[in-house]
């Protein structure tokens, strides 16, 4: 997908819909980083866009550092502007590029991956991007990943795509046949199982992984490079 201006502002909106669950996904991934890394730490955001992590995190842990990566530069903005909003620009650093851009040798106490996996279209490049993520971390940091994830070809799949789309139906004043071209839209994305993802995970390195979170098609997994 071509995240341009327009594309970025109407992520930031339509994502709440898509993942109604979506704010509190992110405060869980704030509670269980409390947990596990101490007050002055620095903290990898890879698909950065938007400024989620940032708002959700930055203002209550004003002792992390953040650096924020993203390959679209009007999602970065955005993510950019909300720093500036909320006064954390002095603690945030921003790349625009992927993680191969990322310094290999500054390693990070915590890193998030939130929502990126689904928009890679091949698998061997998911892996490689989390292989990218463990290699800039720490032995024992926490990592979250979330992602849409799924097996398209499974009724299940199906069932979850129609309860998609009821949900825009009953939340918006779209036409069904608008979120059919929605549907067909998202059904393009790259969906994996949870098998799979898992798979990935362990092939990176990491361990301890439990998947703490789930709406719909969206799935969201704690883990720690090993």
């Amino acid at each position: 997908m071509n995240f341009d201006s327009g594309m970025a502002t109407e992520y930031d909106k339509g994502v709440r819909r898509t993942l109604p669950t979506y704010d509190a996904l992110f405060r869980l991934v704030q509670a269980y980083f409390r947990k596990h890394i101490q007050q002055e730490s620095e903290v990898l955001i890879v698909g950065a866009g938007g400024g989620t992590e940032l708002a959700i995190f930055g203002p209550q842990n004003l002792d992390w550092q953040f650096t924020a990566v993203d390959p679209a530069p009007a999602m970065l903005d955005l993510a950019r502007d909300k720093a500036k909003q909320l006064q954390l620009l002095d603690c945030v650093h921003f790349i625009e590029g992927t993680i191969e851009d990322v310094e290999a040798t500054h390693l990070y106490d915590a890193a998030t991956f939130m929502l990126v996996l689904h928009f890679i279209e091949e698998d061997a490049e998911k892996l490689r991007q989390l292989k990218g993520i463990r290699k800039r971390l720490k032995s024992g940091a926490p990592f979250v990943l979330a992602s849409m994830y799924g097996n398209p070809d499974s009724t299940e799949f199906d069932e979850l795509f129609s309860l998609w789309k009821a949900y825009w139906l009953d939340s918006t004043h779209l036409t069904e046949q608008e979120v059919d071209e929605m549907e067909q839209t998202v059904r393009g994305l790259s969906f994996i199982a949870e098998e799979k993802i898992l798979e990935m995970l362990t092939e990176a390195g990491f361990g301890n992984i439990a998947k703490f979170f789930t709406t719909n098609m969206f799935g969201g997994w704690v883990c720690k490079a090993v």
